[in-house]
C-alpha cells in the first residue's frame, strides 16, 4: 500500500500561499494591513504553480514511462521576491539509457515552456502601456529574445518614455520562461545538463566547468546573481551519473529533442534578468 504523499502535499501548499503572497505584494497590497486580501495575488500565482506543476510532472510521467523510480515533485516556498525557488523531483534509481536520459530531461521545460508562453500572450494581452517620468530605484525586467518578440508583437513598438507595466499573468509568464531557461544550462544535473551528457558524455562535465566560470564571468558584466547560481551548481556537482546502458545510440527523434532545448535555452535566456536603477 502507497504511502499518502503528505510532504509532498504540504509544500505545494505552502508554495501556493507564498507565492500568492508574492502577486499580492507585487500588486502594491499591504498584507500586514490587509490579510484577507492575499487572495488577489491568484492572477499571478494561479499561472506560475501551474507552470511548475506542469515542467514537474512531466518529468515524472518520463521517468516512469522509462522505468526509472522518481519522486512526485517536491516544491520549494519562500516568504520572499516570487514566492517560490521552484520544485524539483528525486531520481531513485538509474536511468537506463541516453534516449531515456533526453525524454527525461526534456519533458519538464518543452511543457513547461508551451504553458509559460501561453501565460505570457494572455498577460501581454492584459498589459498597459505607462509613462515613465523617472528611473531612480526603478526595479526592470530584462527581456529574452522570445518575451521581446511577443510584446513587439501583441503590444507593439513603445512611444519614447514609456514602458510596459506588466499583468500579472504576464509576470507569472515571464518569470516561467526564466525558470526554463534556468533548467536549460548545460550544467550538472540541471535539464540541460541531462541532455547534454546524453550527447557528450564524459565531455559533459569540462563542458560544465567551462559554464560556471562563464557565469561568474557574466556576474562582473550583468547580473551578481550568477555567481551565486554558479556557487550552488559547483556544490551541487558538475559531473553527471552514467545511465546503464550507453552503447544504446540516441536516435533521430531526441536529437531533434536535444535540438528544440537548446533553441528553446537560447531564446528565453536573459543575461540580465533583474534590474535596479539608482
Amino acid at each position: 500500500m502507497k504511502k499518502f504523499p503528505v510532504l509532498h502535499l504540504v509544500l505545494f501548499v505552502a508554495t501556493f500561499i507564498s507565492m500568492l503572497a508574492a502577486g499580492a505584494f507585487w500588486s502594491g497590497i499591504d498584507l500586514l494591513a490587509h490579510p484577507d486580501r492575499i487572495f488577489e495575488g491568484f492572477p499571478f500565482a494561479g499561472p506560475l504553480i501551474i507552470i511548475l506543476l506542469v515542467h514537474e510532472l512531466s518529468h515524472y510521467r518520463a521517468a516512469r514511462r522509462h522505468g526509472t523510480s522518481a519522486t512526485l515533485p517536491y516544491f520549494i516556498p519562500v516568504p520572499v521576491a516570487f514566492g517560490t525557488l521552484g520544485a524539483f523531483i528525486k531520481m531513485k534509481s538509474p536511468i537506463t539509457t541516453r534516449n531515456a536520459l533526453v525524454d527525461i530531461g526534456a519533458s519538464g521545460p518543452i511543457s513547461g515552456f508551451i504553458v509559460a508562453v501561453i501565460a505570457c500572450i494572455a498577460g501581454l494581452h492584459l498589459s498597459q502601456v505607462i509613462p515613465v517620468k523617472g528611473t531612480d530605484g526603478m526595479f526592470s525586467l530584462g527581456d529574452s529574445l522570445l518575451f521581446k518578440m511577443l510584446a513587439l508583437t501583441i503590444v507593439g513598438v513603445l512611444p519614447d518614455h514609456t514602458d510596459i507595466l506588466l499583468h500579472p499573468i504576464a509576470f507569472a509568464g515571464w518569470i516561467g520562461l526564466f525558470i526554463t531557461s534556468l533548467n536549460l544550462i548545460p550544467v550538472g544535473q540541471l535539464d540541460g545538463g541531462h541532455i547534454a551528457y546524453a550527447f557528450l558524455g564524459d565531455r559533459h562535465s569540462r563542458l560544465s566547468g567551462i559554464l560556471l566560470v562563464v557565469l561568474c564571468i557574466m556576474a562582473v558584466f550583468f547580473w551578481p546573481g550568477w555567481a551565486v547560481w554558479a556557487g550552488l551548481l559547483y556544490l551541487l556537482g558538475i559531473k553527471h551519473p552514467p545511465v546503464l546502458f550507453w552503447e544504446e545510440p540516441l536516435d533521430s527523434r531526441r536529437i531533434v529533442t536535444g535540438i528544440i532545448s537548446l533553441v528553446i535555452f537560447i531564446i528565453t535566456f536573459v543575461p540580465a534578468p533583474f534590474n535596479v536603477t539608482f
